[in-house]
Parts: C-alpha cells; structure tokens; sequence
C-alpha cells in the first residue's frame, strides 16, 4: 500500500485546512478565468458512449462536473483526491446538481489510484500534478490506469515568456496572490501556490517528463498568454 511522504502529509493536511475557501479564492485569484480554463482542458478528452472518465487532484469536483456537462449521460466519471475534506465538499456540491448518479469519488493519490490495468477512456488531473511528490511515479499510474489509446489532459500555470507579461504576472503571483489568499484563509497555503509553480518544470521539461512515463503525441497548449497551459498526451 502507497503511503504519503512527509511532505505529502503536510500538502495534504495543508488542502485540507483551505478546503472550505477553495471553491471562491480560486474565483477570486483567478478572475473567474480558471472556469474557462477547465473547459478548454474538458473539451479535449476521448469518450465513447459508456466511457469511465477519470479526474484525479478533483478538489471539490468543479472538473468532475463539468465533464458530466459535455458528454452524454452514459459517460460515468469519478473525481479521486487525497484530501478528504476536499472530497467531502466536493460530494455535497455533486449531490445538488442533475449529476449525481453519474459523478462519484474517491481518497487516493495520484501515485496509487484505485483502478484496474486499462480502465479509463480519458483521465483529467486540473492545478494536481505539481503537488504530486513523486511526479514520476504520478504519471506512471496515471498511464498504467488507461485504455490502449486513451488520453491524458494535464492543465497547470506556467509562467508567460514574453517580457512584459512574465513581469506583470510575476508581481501579481509573488506579491497580491499571497496576501489576498491570507486575508480569507492562509497565507502560507498560497506562497506555497505560489512556489509550487514557479518551481515547476519548463513545459518542454514536463512534456519530456510525460514521455519518459510512456506517453505518446505530447502536446502543450498555451492558454491566456500563457499563464496557463494544457498538456495532452495519449497511451499508445
């Protein structure tokens, strides 16, 4: 059985602890644009009619749910998280939307999801992967759940590369995000954000990384001048 690092027991007590805000500083921090960003990332999946649909990192479901919003009622899908006061808001939330019997959850880390060899049609992981302490072995897992062909949508911020942007955007992320973060839940949660993605791999370095764990056809889509980017990768 797959037990959490010490570190991954101090991300997970530390999601636990902003669960109850999550859903509104995401709204906030973001402007709203996450909620583009999500479906941007959902439209990109494989499904057929009966599909099981995989959202790992799901938080309070918002992904989950939007899954179930674009595809058809025969498509079922499960949110997994390794925080369970995440998946506790994110049941209540499922239980009041047209939804309900197709989305379900589960406690678990990406690096040991609860399914079979070869299950999923697609599998979504929206603002996780970063917290994924043994990254490699995250997306070894997340291969080895999906069907032959089956897809992987990763989205995650990146930092933009043009000049003025890359300024603008790292005094809005270093400087405001934080503070507005700590005046409506903790302020180390999210210089933790903060951190967390500015010491994350170059996209050319996570889509290698995504290769080595044996996906094929790694794409990278740039989102919102590239404070955002979308990773595509499909198991061969």
């Amino acid at each position: 059985m797959f037990k959490l690092s010490d570190k991954g027991k101090k991300n997970q007590q530390m999601f636990g602890d902003i669960a109850p805000r999550y859903d509104f500083l995401n709204r906030l921090l973001s402007l709203g644009i996450d909620r583009n960003w999500r479906t941007t990332a959902v439209q990109m999946i494989k499904y057929s009619e009966g599909s099981r649909i995989l959202d790992v990192a799901t938080g309070t479901g918002d992904v989950a749910l939007e899954i179930a919003r674009l595809t058809p009622p025969s498509v079922k899908i499960t949110g997994a998280d390794f925080c369970k006061e995440m998946v506790d808001l994110g049941r209540e939330k499922v239980a009041a939307t047209p939804y309900a019997n197709r989305i379900d959850f589960k406690i678990a880390p990406c690096e040991d999801l609860p399914f079979p060899d070869n299950t999923l049609h697609s599998t979504t992981i929206a603002f996780g992967i970063r917290n994924v302490v043994d990254r490699k072995l995250g997306l070894t897992e997340l291969r080895r759940t999906l069907k032959t062909g089956g897809r992987l949508i990763i989205l995650e911020p990146s930092t933009p590369t043009a000049p003025l942007i890359k300024q603008l955007y790292l005094l809005y992320f270093m400087q405001i995000l934080p503070l507005v973060g700590g005046l409506f839940s903790r302020y180390n949660a999210y210089k933790y954000l903060t951190d967390s993605v500015l010491n994350f791999p170059s996209t050319e370095e996570f889509s290698q990384l995504m290769r080595e764990a044996g996906f094929t056809n790694v794409k990278v889509h740039a989102l919102t001048f590239g404070i955002a980017s979308i990773y595509v990768g499909e198991k061969a």
